[in-house]
């Protein structure tokens, strides 16, 4: 499964900071990792950073309205994120679900909306800490899933990027052993909710990755990239989590090349 690093720049970022993207955009193309690669901006530059990046890395929104058009001041249809050049947008982040009030089901109608527009919906998922001391992570995840994930959606539409909610811009990390429970319970949820195609569905990460922990956090099972938030801002730190794709790679190949040649891998 090709890995997802997206960055979430979130409300910051002035024209100035196209040239973070450019670098990105540039590392990419020397890099080549084995990885798909998105920034989504504010709105206010997507179509610039679209055309800055063209061709080499992909551009995303921060969110959309379920409907094309209307009296809806403020808002962005996802046929306007797609006409300015994004090719994706984050729905259902916690900002947006605990700050604005957004539910499971207005998650699901904008994800139909992303679906009708040809945008990948990055739908975002998570427990807070109090959920989490009550013991009710994965149920959390189970019941959101259920409730913001249109049926009708395939991979090729969605992805899912698990939010613990009390460890973002925490310096908290979960211990991988904790990362590789809730993201099994997810892919097996998604399995439940989908049928056989959710085993292709990817899983990212989003929790206060950072270059240090990335290495560590995109090895584990059933994490299949990453939602970055504040390391995605400055190309300098993006660049080195995303060299952390290559070299996980680079480590999975070698790895197997040695089980071959003993005889005891495929």
């Amino acid at each position: 499964m090709r890995p997802l690093i997206a960055g979430n720049w979130k409300m910051h970022g002035l024209i100035a900071q196209l040239a973070e993207i450019e670098k990105v955009a540039a590392a990419v193309v020397a890099i080549k990792p084995p990885a798909d690669v998105l920034i989504c901006p504010p709105a206010t530059l997507i179509v610039r950073a679209a055309e800055l990046a063209l061709h080499r890395i992909a551009i995303g929104g921060q969110d959309c309205h379920p409907e094309a058009a209307g009296a809806f001041t403020g808002d962005l249809s996802a046929e306007m994120l797609k006409d300015a050049g994004a090719s994706a947008v984050i729905l259902g982040h916690s900002e947006r679900r605990q700050g604005h009030g957004e539910t499971d089901a207005m998650v699901a109608a904008k994800a139909n909306a992303a679906r009708r527009t040809g945008l990948l919906s990055i739908i975002c998922i998570g427990e807070t800490q109090s959920q989490r001391a009550a013991g009710g992570t994965l149920q959390v995840c189970r019941d959101q899933i259920a409730g913001s994930v249109p049926t009708s959606m395939t991979a090729a539409d969605v992805v899912i990027a698990h939010e613990p909610l009390w460890a973002i811009g925490t310096g908290r990390t979960p211990t991988a052993t904790e990362i590789a429970d809730v993201h099994g319970h997810i892919r097996r949820t998604l399995v439940t909710h989908f049928g056989p195609k959710g085993k292709a569905v990817r899983i990212l990460y989003g929790g206060s990755v950072k270059a240090t922990n990335a290495l560590q956090i995109l090895a584990i099972p059933d994490v299949n990239g990453a939602l970055i938030g504040g390391a995605s801002l400055k190309a300098i730190d993006f660049d080195a989590i995303i060299r952390t794709v290559a070299a996980n790679a680079a480590r999975n190949g070698s790895t197997g090349q040695q089980k071959r040649a003993a005889g005891t891998g495929p």
